[in-house]
């Protein structure tokens, strides 16, 4: 693609902040993404069981923080049903020093070391108070159990603390739950789809947005979308050659794990170097498929050897002298005796035939 005819880069919203640089979801990990300089930042709301909206993707603590050591018994439990004075009590950066999912710990400066392993469950208030200043924020509210408290009013209760937080209404909301009450008590909010759905619906119900996986779209829906006015924001792009590919289909917006590379990025990459990537993922993709088939014919004719051997007929070569077998005398312990007994037995027998 010509220069000339290439549009604005894909926005960059970090997922979770910035979780190559911290923990996930936690206060560090938006200070991160702000510095870098986001568009938006994108998190997961959970209600705690006294009514706190904090931050958290799974279901269970478990992953991202050490319930199993200060709570054990309740380890399982979903997140929500956690009073906040027990959510204070978690670490939530010491998994990540310890698992580095994005092998990315190593180069993390030695006061950024000590800040992640003291890091801790994060508020929805907290990380407000660190974007609010131009910065969207794209929200993903979870599904509480039918028993919490909450149940009925979990929208409610994050939409007031949104509003109280005095940040501008720059949010794409994306939850189903009690949408039109949010189109009434915040007009400002993005209303943003999850489901690949017909534009001009879209526009009827008051979408502005639509937030896909990368795999979910082409370059014709692309258009297609734009041209109903409908800006499309897709997840999850950290590969550079990705990023490259969606600034060139028109993109408008990705969500990142990687946006410290990806905003560095100063144009999309050259054809020839594109190429390059991908003729390089092709060989090594090729040696790695002729090793596992080396390898398991390797694996296979050592099985076939092995029962070979196991099939062959073994001979018991007794020697009447020694009085044990020469070669397998480990395997008939309870033999021997009864052959001695049976040498000493049959000697008048002998006897008396020779006479």
């Amino acid at each position: 693609m010509e220069r000339k005819d290439l549009g604005p880069r894909p926005a960059v919203l970090g997922h979770r902040g910035a979780p190559m640089l911290a923990p996930e979801n936690t206060l560090m990990s938006f200070q991160k993404a702000v510095e870098e300089k986001v568009y938006g930042v994108q998190a997961d709301v959970v209600i705690s069981y006294d009514g706190v909206p904090f931050l958290m993707h799974d279901q269970t603590l478990r992953r991202t923080t050490n319930v199993e050591e200060v709570f054990p018994e309740l380890a399982y439990d979903h997140s929500s049903m956690f009073n906040w004075t027990d959510l204070e009590r978690l670490n939530a950066g010491k998994w990540f020093l310890k698992n580095d999912p994005f092998w990315t710990v190593s180069s993390l400066s030695p006061a950024d070391f000590v800040k992640a392993a003291n890091q801790s469950v994060c508020k929805l208030t907290e990380m407000l108070e660190t974007i609010k200043d131009n910065t969207t924020v794209l929200l993903n509210l979870q599904d509480l159990p039918e028993d919490h408290p909450y149940y009925a009013t979990s929208v409610n209760v994050t939409l007031d603390t949104i509003l109280t937080s005095g940040i501008p209404q720059q949010v794409m909301w994306l939850p189903n739950l009690d949408r039109h009450l949010v189109q009434e008590i915040a007009p400002g909010f993005q209303q943003t789809c999850g489901q690949k759905t017909d534009a001009q619906r879209l526009r009827d119900r008051g979408f502005q947005k639509l937030n896909l996986r990368y795999t979910q779209v082409t370059r014709e829906d692309i258009r297609e979308y734009a041209s109903a006015n409908l800006s499309v924001n897709l997840y999850i792009v950290n590969e550079p050659w990705l990023y490259s590919l969606l600034w060139c289909m028109g993109v408008k917006s990705i969500t990142s794990d990687n946006s410290q590379v990806l905003l560095r990025l100063p144009s999309p990459l050259p054809p020839d170097e594109y190429r390059l990537i991908w003729i390089t993922a092709d060989v090594v993709s090729f040696a790695i498929i002729v090793g596992i088939f080396i390898f398991q014919n390797w694996v296979m004719k050592r099985l076939q050897g092995d029962n070979q051997a196991q099939r062959a007929p073994r001979t018991l070569q007794f020697n009447p002298e020694r009085q044990i077998f020469s070669s397998r005398d480990k395997f008939f312990p309870v033999l021997l005796p009864r052959f001695k007994c049976l040498k000493v037995a049959s000697s008048p027998f002998l006897q008396v035939a020779e006479n």
